[in-house]
């Protein structure tokens, strides 16, 4: 083999060089654009969230029946629910929940937040774990019980009010819809629950139309 032939191979082989870097930079902006996209929607992670003031944090123990520990990966809707037990408290069905943990009922129930009859709010389980509350989508949702006076299902005006607030609060934590991310129990199951507010349409619509303005007003409120 030529010595000039030797020195031409040597050239090509050299000017591959430069490309290997370039391609591997042309990988590493392909990577960050597609998990940009990937995020830039999401909110921020739940343990870094600090619930509002007028939540008691009152969780329930870890156990098989309604605080099973797992993960809650994602948050991608709030479902509202009724507690189904006109006149009860929520400090009661939050006991309640934990009753379930001996197993004895062979019932799994529960949920994150419980809105009581008074406007307060009873956290049994953290946002980073599931709740047994809404079946299928119990995975990636945040659930909400909330007590009633009667028979009805429609909750007391302090009540209404609280837990439009709460569910608002939750949208603008992670970004949610109220116009799609925030559902019945009813929408996922078909179950009766909230019973009013699957009942009544119109008032199901008017809570959503609520959430979504006092949404507003907390974006509001950030920006000063």
């Amino acid at each position: 083999m030529s010595t000039s032939y030797r020195r031409k191979r040597r050239r090509r082989r050299a000017g591959y060089g430069p490309v290997v870097p370039v391609l591997g930079l042309v990988l590493v902006c392909l990577t960050a654009a597609v998990l940009w996209v990937l995020l830039r929607d999401r909110g921020p992670e739940a343990e870094d969230v600090p619930v509002p003031d007028y939540v008691e944090q009152d969780y329930l123990t870890v156990n098989a029946w309604s605080r099973p520990g797992t993960e809650l990966e994602k948050i991608n809707g709030v479902v509202i629910h009724y507690v189904g037990n006109p006149g009860t408290t929520a400090h009661a069905n939050r006991n309640y929940f934990e009753s379930l943990s001996s197993g004895q009922e062979g019932t799994y129930a529960s949920s994150h937040f419980i809105v009581g009859l008074e406007g307060e709010v009873i956290q049994c389980i953290p946002l980073t774990e599931i709740a047994y509350a809404s079946n299928t989508r119990n995975e990636d949702t945040v659930s909400i019980e909330v007590c009633h006076p009667d028979e009805t299902g429609e909750y007391s005006s302090v009540t209404y009010d609280r837990t439009v607030e709460l569910t608002a609060w939750l949208c603008v934590q992670f970004r949610l819809d109220p116009e799609t991310d925030v559902i019945r129990h009813y929408d996922v199951t078909g179950k009766e629950c909230p019973r009013y507010y699957v009942e009544h349409p119109e008032a199901w619509d008017a809570f959503r139309a609520d959430v979504a303005e006092a949404v507003a007003r907390l974006k509001e409120a950030q920006k000063e």
